[in-house]
């Protein structure tokens, strides 16, 4: 039974994960380089605007890239986190 504090995602942040968290981490690195790279290319170019459109993409793939990291590693649902969280607490407690 859930509490009224807990929630869960919904259907199409679970597929978006899922699917995410099938691309390697260091692709939304290339990504942001790529974008950096274009955006340099636009403005060696005088393609001014394109040149800064292009090159605010670069900390937007970061910021989800981040993201895809941690959902890899620590999971979205809230059950997963707390799983983690108690089997963390008891290898602890053991090692003592």
């Amino acid at each position: 039974m859930t509490s009224s504090n807990e929630h869960s995602e919904g259907p199409v942040a679970r597929a978006i994960e899922e699917q995410t968290a099938k691309l390697p981490s260091d692709a939304f690195l290339w990504a942001a380089g790529a974008s950096i790279a274009a955006s340099l290319i636009l403005k060696i170019l005088d393609r001014h605007h394109e040149a800064l459109f292009v090159g605010q993409w670069a900390p937007t793939i970061l910021i989800l890239g981040v993201y895809n990291k941690l959902i890899k590693q620590h999971g979205s649902a809230p059950e997963s986190h707390l799983k983690k969280s108690v089997n963390h607490q008891d290898s602890t407690h053991k090692s003592r």
